[in-house]
């Protein structure tokens, strides 16, 4: 039964949305040197911040705090610019809360729970009923309106979002054996045997990291917690396996209400994973759609003329096929082929872009060949060179994943140090 819609207003006017930010998303390697994983751009002119935080206000959701710490100057430039349209006069506002060693100032955030509870005070004096807990480095999109009205209905303590994964997948996440009715009688951080789920052979159920918690009960566990010797101060290691067996924890499937099928969830924290997720876009229907007007994804919106496409001569023609292409780059006597072109890049005379990735301010030269790369933010490739035919040759240049990525930044082609905003 769905509730009346004055009470949906009223379920997502209480609740505050916690966005986990600090973290660097190591996996990334050297796209994470100068900045935090949420802040890395994705889909041709979004950062991955962009999605929970588009489903945030596209939920009706609209009091959000971004936590931040690790190297969050252009995570924090970039909310700062894109997300300051919420009208503080209607109780609306995205904020910052960055690590401040507020309770112990010896140290900054120790776990995804200890950032919370770090502003505990800032948040009890705003009163809330609710509290959703999301990770700021997901790529999906998500009614938590619908989430939170579950959560509501079924009178839980808490609920958990969860996605169903392959039992040789499941070992890489936190998992929840689930009764019938949803109910969780066990979280497992990482485990070797995942339990199955009910009614399936090789299903488990994984944590997306989403949380939604009432929000006294949230206050008075993250205490305990903090009370209790030898904890991570973790919400997957330590806060929901210590409320499972007297409290109310549910699952909420991530699952399309129309098909009922598994939504779209991508965690891009590795190269191979980023460079998929991105050229997965490019498809005639990709799972993900961004073109759907009912499902915006905000962000900060540069102003950048249309791109453009010059020179129609025999062997130098500027032209793209099967690819994305963002304003403000120009095409100059350059092929692209399926591949995914941020802002303000520039392909020279000649120059053949397969299978890859220009981030922003990239400079291609003339008669270069890219294949299957990822060529960071302002790097400024020289005429000639070539990337992704000869893997051991690059590999000694560049950083190759495990896939085949090639992953270019400045400073592998000997560029002054630039620092990635």
């Amino acid at each position: 039964m769905s509730a009346p819609t004055h009470n949906i207003h009223q379920l997502t006017k209480n609740t505050i949305a916690l966005i986990l930010a600090g973290g660097r998303g190591s996996r990334l390697m050297n796209m994470t040197d100068w900045r935090a994983k949420p802040a890395v751009p994705f889909g041709g002119k979004f950062r991955i911040i962009d999605f929970p935080l588009s489903n945030c206000v596209n939920s009706g959701i609209r009091k959000i705090g971004v936590m931040t710490q690790y190297k969050a100057d252009s995570l924090i430039r970039h909310i700062q610019k894109g997300w300051g349209f919420m009208r503080g006069e209607f109780g609306e506002y995205v904020d910052i809360m960055p690590a401040q060693q507020r309770i112990d100032e010896t140290s900054w955030y120790k776990g995804t729970a200890d950032a919370v509870l770090q502003n505990i005070d800032i948040l009890r004096a705003r009163g809330p009923q609710h509290i959703l807990i999301l990770a700021g480095d997901h790529i999906y999109k998500m009614d938590y309106a619908a989430m939170l009205i579950d959560h509501v209905e079924k009178n839980a303590d808490l609920t958990i979002g969860c996605l169903e994964v392959s039992l040789k997948d499941a070992s890489a996440f936190g998992v929840m054996d689930v009764d019938a009715n949803r109910r969780v009688r066990a979280f497992v951080e990482k485990p070797v045997n995942p339990p199955v789920m009910p009614g399936r052979t090789n299903t488990a159920l994984a944590s997306m990291g989403i949380y939604i918690f009432n929000a006294d009960f949230l206050w008075e566990q993250l205490i305990k917690d903090s009370q209790t010797e030898n904890s991570t101060n973790d919400f997957g290691k330590d806060i929901i396996p210590a409320v499972i067996d007297d409290h109310i924890v549910n699952a909420y499937p991530f699952l399309d209400l129309q098909s009922g099928q598994q939504s779209y969830w991508r965690d891009v924290g590795t190269i191979d994973a980023y460079w998929a997720s991105n050229l997965e876009l490019i498809g005639v229907k990709p799972d993900l759609n961004l073109y759907d007007a009912s499902w915006p994804i905000w962000t900060y919106q540069e102003q950048t003329p249309p791109a453009k496409f010059v020179f129609d001569d025999s062997g130098r023609r500027g032209l793209a096929v099967d690819s994305m292409i963002a304003g403000g780059s120009i095409i100059s006597g350059a092929t692209i082929q399926h591949s995914m072109v941020f802002s303000n890049v520039t392909v020279n005379e000649s120059a053949l872009i397969k299978d890859s990735i220009l981030l922003p301010q990239v400079c291609v030269g003339q008669n270069c060949r890219i294949t299957k790369a990822i060529v960071e933010k302002g790097c400024e490739v020289p005429a000639g060179t070539v990337i992704g035919e000869n893997l051991d040759d690059d590999k000694n240049r560049f950083y190759v994943s495990e896939g085949g990525v090639v992953l270019v930044t400045a400073e592998m082609l000997g560029q002054k140090l630039h620092y990635v905003r």
